[in-house]
């Protein structure tokens, strides 16, 4: 019963060459008289590869400029912006009760402008006049992708935004406000980065992991341990199984299950002291770093929960049990 409570709530290119005789060639129809024998006049050729050459270096020129794109506008720009109304564009149904919502930009070249991590508040006002409903959401699409941000959101019983966001249709609106930054990613700040999900709690954790193996640069280790009760919970675990089948030696997950079918070979029950002294690198490698984020249940068992958006509050639960620091340890 715990454990049930525990989840629900948080082609190479072809080349061809030309073969050229050794032979002298022959000459040609209406060669001026007094050439010389076995020569063809070749000023209108050398005229055709002259202006050929000038076309190609012209062509090249060109695309070289414009392969050097321009800065793209950003739409959540911060400080005092205010909330930005966006059209939501197209729905997917990922299970039978998560979708991922994605919202158009006016501005089709412009990017949302959010750095990693960071999250985006959004706001709905109810019909009747009552009090704003606000939430925050971690977009877990490429942010570097112009024209658009997408959202995976699951439904929750008595679940405000959650609910309101299911209920929309394509064409309808939602406010968002943003970025709200979390935790400021360098390439290579870390060794190795641990990431403790349950339920919705992965979007944040998406949006680091994604970002890192993006970038050829960053050479960081990743392991995931995401907690859910049932095997449809499981939130984009496609990417992820896109992600492990990719970087092998540098990514791992392993998924614990409140409800597994019978054929399950993973993690049963909920995320144990036992397990994360198995999967996590040890507390002394001190360049490592832990994020949290997850149902309420989870926070108390893991690490302890956050006082505010400022204050990660004193680190408790199972991590702290195993010798983890504060330092190490960052809960969304």
């Amino acid at each position: 019963m715990f454990a049930r409570q525990f989840f629900r709530t948080c082609q190479p290119a072809r080349q061809s060459f030309r073969k050229y005789s050794t032979e002298a060639p022959k000459a040609a129809q209406g060669a001026p008289q007094g050439a010389p024998k076995g020569k063809a006049n070749l000023t209108p050729i050398y005229l055709a590869v002259g202006v050929a050459g000038l076309a190609v270096g012209t062509y090249r020129y060109t695309n070289s400029a414009s392969a050097e794109e321009k800065p793209r506008d950003k739409v959540f720009k911060g400080g005092d912006q205010g909330f930005v109304d966006l059209k939501l564009a197209a729905i997917e149904e990922l299970s039978p009760n998560t979708k991922k919502f994605r919202f158009e930009f006016e501005d089709k070249d412009a990017v949302s402008g959010l750095p990693v991590t960071s999250a985006l508040l959004t706001k709905y006002q109810a019909p009747d006049g009552s009090k704003p409903i606000l939430r925050p959401y971690t977009p877990t699409n490429d942010e570097d992708i112009p024209g658009y941000l997408e959202l995976v959101v699951k439904r929750y019983p008595n679940g405000p935004m959650s609910e309101h966001l299911h209920s929309m249709n394509v064409g309808q609106r939602l406010n968002f406000k943003g970025p709200l930054p979390k935790y400021p990613w360098e390439a290579n700040k870390h060794d190795h980065v641990v990431l403790l999900a349950g339920g919705t709690g992965i979007t944040p954790m998406y949006q680091l992991a994604r970002h890192i193996f993006k970038n050829p640069e960053d050479k960081t280790k990743v392991t995931l341990v995401f907690g859910n009760v049932t095997e449809q919970d499981i939130l984009l675990k496609r990417e992820w199984e896109d992600l492990e089948n990719t970087y092998p030696q540098r990514f791992k997950a392993f998924y614990v299950l409140d409800n597994p079918p019978p054929e399950w070979t993973g993690g049963k029950g909920y995320i144990t002291k036992e397990l994360l002294k198995t999967v996590l690198p040890e507390p002394k490698e001190e360049n490592i770093k832990i994020f949290v984020c997850g149902p309420p249940a989870m926070y108390k068992a893991l690490s302890g929960p956050k006082v505010s958006p400022k204050d990660q509050g004193e680190l408790t639960g199972i991590l702290k049990e195993l010798g983890y620091s504060q330092d190490q340890v960052y809960k969304f």
